[in-house]
């Protein structure tokens, strides 16, 4: 398991019962990255990965 995936591990064991919006999400992700704006950019391109999933099955 690399070192990340423990974050990812704990966000499942702990919120994996959980329902929650998009909306909900986008949210905690500007809240987060206003307090580290360090993370701007990967959390932006998470966002954008996620908003852009259906993407390639629209294309065919």
């Amino acid at each position: 398991m690399y070192f990340t995936d423990r974050g990812i591990e704990e966000l499942e064991k702990r919120r994996g019962e959980e329902a929650v919006t998009f909306e909900w999400l986008a949210e905690q992700l500007r809240t987060f990255v206003d307090l580290n704006p360090d993370f701007e950019v990967p959390v932006e391109r998470l966002a954008t990965w996620l908003a852009r999933l259906d993407d390639d099955e629209d294309d065919e």
